[in-house]
């Protein structure tokens, strides 16, 4: 075959060791020989010398950590720029290799190790193509006489781009048996299975969704399927070499072509990533203390599994028909041609599972492994202990994001706990690391979109008696309660790069709120004690939404008094205890001279909050300290999140607990907002637009906003106080007058009167209920992108795929 690359004779190749007993000292020398020959040929070497090109792979037994240590960065890079040719024939040589034992279902060892040799090498080679722009489109261009097995007649016809034959290859062998599967034949001389007549379906890797049978575990199949999703993994990471953008027409050409009809395994492929991935249980099939004598090949496997899945799930639904529940499009007939349903057929097979089993499957199998490193606290190194849950989350992301079947099922039993628990684990356990900012968002984000939901606030109510040691106080109550205090500890004790959330967090405590039947003392403290913090005038003075806060706090307490008043008597002393709070900020000044002394006290005690009079009390026993990262931690930068009222969208609760959107009218979208001027969301691009985005930047942001009269009034006469007011000025004079009858120091008589008394009539009408519930939107669309590449490279790291390669989506840093 030739390539579309003219170039002079070739040099006389070295000839190749013969015998294929060689020790491998031997095997990684020729290997190093023939690459150090290839970088210092000036002249392309033709595509037709094979006996040039196999020391690349056919005598040669190298590992993948070989094949990088004897692939050095420079030469690649050396190769791609002085001699393009013979970099090109490598990649179309190494790719006719996997084309070949795709067609003959590699009977063979050596064929085996042929396959892996070249995958391995394609994995050192890719990322080195991709971040050269000019070699972008070189896998997309046809390679003439390559065609679709070689034996068409209209070859020209049936030419494939490289990449193609490439993703279509690598489909094929993870469905190859004694390969990557286990043969369904019996042993005999010429009962080979033929590759393309077998049903892929057949061969699903684990038992699960849409598949009862669990074939036995191959540890040697389990290695080859992760070397080759390794490579696919790389195949796809050609996103990591394109800066971010909002457009979502930026689609992957790998994933799309990888995820269409075209590759005949798509379901069977998807369905087995699925099911190993949640089908594994680390814990060493039940024994304690299991996994330190067995080497576990399942783990990599199920690691890798999960990360080519999210990258494959990686899809804006918000600019695209996106199914409705029942999997059919709801939407009308598009202007342009588009199939209905997502082409993307992993999106489309995720949005259509509706059984309840599988959700069960899914669901538990999730649970599970979230939980693993809180099983670790109980026994130490009693289980293993797995790393992968930010993969474990952006999966759990998809799957509400994009099946609301499956959304529902998680929220109609107590089962969302199990979900729930690990995660406000993880938050509180990375509140003040700097290298785990976008496992904070990912968790608030995945609690943003459950707590749309009515199920979920109810869920809440369950009492909280699992004790997984947090570094948090002690408390007695419920789920409800465990939520609260870990916000509560991320917002007073969490880097200042958390910021941004805050609007979350309190959107979240919003939207469950008018469900809590019984707040605990402790957690009815810990939102009094924020309402303090954020109620200070000099915070409310410094910066142009921070009264935001304020207005969720407030709508938090109003929809606990209208609608839960009865079993929250804590909450309700708490609040009269804490009186002077709500006074103060309905005589709140706004004269400029006061506006100015706020300031000046700004200045002089920048702490956002007070640390001290939150009354923590110990922590929880066996916990340890949130701790920062480790000086040089690496980390990927992200992308600004959109603010909450794009983020979110408002609906009004109904009577027959059914919701409609509210459309936003005029300044509606959230309290007294002023419209967000050139707000960026990107944090690197506009360096100055940061002081609008993160609250109580510095000093410095007054020069571009100051606070006025005008602007104060604006938002404070619409801060909803009215039912607070009535409220305190019922009970306050009624116990007093307990604590003055009875000489009563004692909190308990005080909180039994408050859980008999009744304000019913005495309160203003109750307000609507309304959720702000969360919205898809191409923003988040594209922070999920960078924040899941930035999770892969950084997870990679033996092989260090990715390292040292000029990536754009993100910007690695060290803590």
């Amino acid at each position: 075959t030739e390539l579309p690359f003219k170039g002079k004779p070739p040099h006389t190749a070295a000839t190749p060791a013969s015998g294929e007993n060689m020790g491998n000292t031997d095997s990684k020398l020729n290997f190093r020989k023939a690459v150090i020959q290839l970088t210092t040929k000036t002249q392309p070497v033709e595509a037709t010398d094979d006996a040039f090109w196999d020391q690349f792979w056919a005598d040669t037994a190298t590992s993948v950590q070989d094949v990088f240590a004897l692939v050095p960065a420079a030469e690649i890079r050396a190769v791609r720029e002085e001699s393009p040719s013979n970099l090109a024939t490598l990649c179309y040589k190494a790719v006719e290799k996997l084309v070949q034992g795709a067609e003959n279902g590699c009977p063979s060892e050596k064929e085996k190790q042929i396959v892996l040799n070249c995958s391995r090498l394609l994995t050192r080679i890719l990322p080195y193509i991709f971040e050269d722009p000019d070699w972008r489109g070189f896998f997309w261009s046809t390679v003439p006489g390559a065609g679709r097995g070689g034996s068409d007649d209209d070859e020209d016809e049936s030419a494939r781009p490289l990449a193609e034959s490439l993703l279509l290859a690598i489909a094929d062998l993870l469905f190859c048996p004694d390969f990557t599967v286990q043969s369904h034949k019996k042993s005999g001389p010429d009962t080979v299975e033929d590759i393309h007549s077998i049903d892929s379906c057949e061969y699903i890797w684990e038992a699960g969704v849409g598949f009862a049978h669990s074939p036995p575990i191959n540890y040697i199949h389990d290695l080859n399927r992760t070397e080759l999703l390794k490579l696919l993994l790389t195949c796809f990471s050609e996103a990591m070499y394109l800066l971010p953008s909002s457009e979502s027409n930026n689609l992957n050409p790998w994933v799309q072509f990888f995820c269409s009809t075209d590759n005949r395994h798509a379901l069977p492929l998807f369905t087995s990533l699925l099911n190993i991935v949640c089908a594994y249980d680390p814990v060493g099939y039940g024994i304690p203390y299991n996994h330190l004598i067995f080497s576990d090949y399942r783990e990599p496997l199920v690691e890798i599994a999960a990360q080519v899945l999210i990258v494959t799930l990686d899809y804006d639904a918000s600019t695209s028909i996106s199914p409705s529940v029942d999997g059919t499009t709801g939407s009308t007939v598009m202007d342009d041609a588009e199939p209905p349903g997502p082409d993307n057929l992993f999106v489309n097979y995720l949005s259509r599972i509706h059984r309840e089993e599988d959700f069960q499957f899914i669901l538990k199998g999730l649970a599970r492994l979230l939980s693993n490193p809180l099983i670790q606290t109980y026994l130490p190194n009693s289980t293993k202990k797995i790393q992968f849950h930010q993969e474990l989350l952006v999966l759990f992301w998809k799957l509400c994001d994009f099946n609301k079947k499956f959304l529902f099922f998680v929220l109609k039993s107590s089962d969302v706990l199990d979900v729930l628990v690990p995660i406000l684990y993880f938050l509180n356990d990375a509140r003040a690391d700097q290298s785990r900012v976008g496992l904070m968002h990912i968790g608030v984000f995945i609690l943003l979109l459950l707590s749309g939901e009515r199920n979920f606030g109810v869920r809440l109510n369950k009492p909280y008696s699992v004790r997984v040691p947090m570094d948090i106080p002690v408390f007695t109550g419920t789920h409800a309660d465990l939520l609260i205090i870990v916000f509560h500890k991320i917002i007073t004790t969490g880097h200042q790069r958390l910021q941004p959330l805050f609007d979350c967090l309190l959107t979240i405590i919003v939207n469950v709120s008018p469900y809590l039947k019984s707040l605990s003392m402790v957690a009815a403290n810990k939102l009094l004690h924020l309402l303090e913090a954020f109620s200070t005038s000099w915070f409310l003075f410094s910066a142009p939404q921070n009264h935001h806060l304020i207005f969720f706090l407030l709508e938090v307490f109003n929809n606990i008094i209208q609608y839960q008043f009865d079993g929250n008597s804590n909450l309700v002393y708490a609040i009269i205890r804490k009186r002077n709070v709500f006074h103060q900020l309905a005589n709140l000044p706004t004269d400029v001279p006061s506006i100015q002394k706020a300031l000046q006290r700004k200045k002089r005690c920048p702490e956002p909050i007070s640390r001290t009079n939150s009354q923590d009390g110990a922590s929880m026993e066996g916990s340890r300290p949130a701790a920062p990262a480790e000086p040089g931690t690496l980390k990927a930068s992200l992308i600004a999140t959109p603010d909450i009222d794009k983020l979110t969208e408002k609906s009004q609760v109904s009577e027959d607990g059914t919701m409609r959107s509210v459309q936003p009218e005029g300044l509606q979208t959230s309290p007294g907002t002023s419209p967000n001027v050139g707000v960026s969301d990107t944090e690197s691009e506009v360096p100055q637009t940061k002081v609008d985005r993160r609250r109580l930047s510095s000093g410095s942001s007054s020069t571009q906003w100051t606070p006025s009269p005008d602007w104060v009034m604006s938002w404070k006469s619409k801060l909803p106080l009215q039912t607070i007011m009535r409220l305190l000025q019922v009970l306050v004079p009624q116990v007093e007058k307990i604590c003055i009858d009875k000489g009563l120091t004692d909190e308990s008589e005080i909180l039994k009167f408050l859980q008999h008394g009744t304000l019913v009539g005495l309160l203003p009408v109750p307000h609507p209920i309304l959720i702000r519930k969360y919205q898809a939107n191409s923003g988040t669309a594209m922070w999920f992108r960078t924040y899941m590449w930035g999770v892969v490279y950084l997870r990679n790291v033996d092989p260090p795929i990715w390292y040292d390669t000029d990536v754009k989506l993100f910007e690695i840093q060290r803590v």
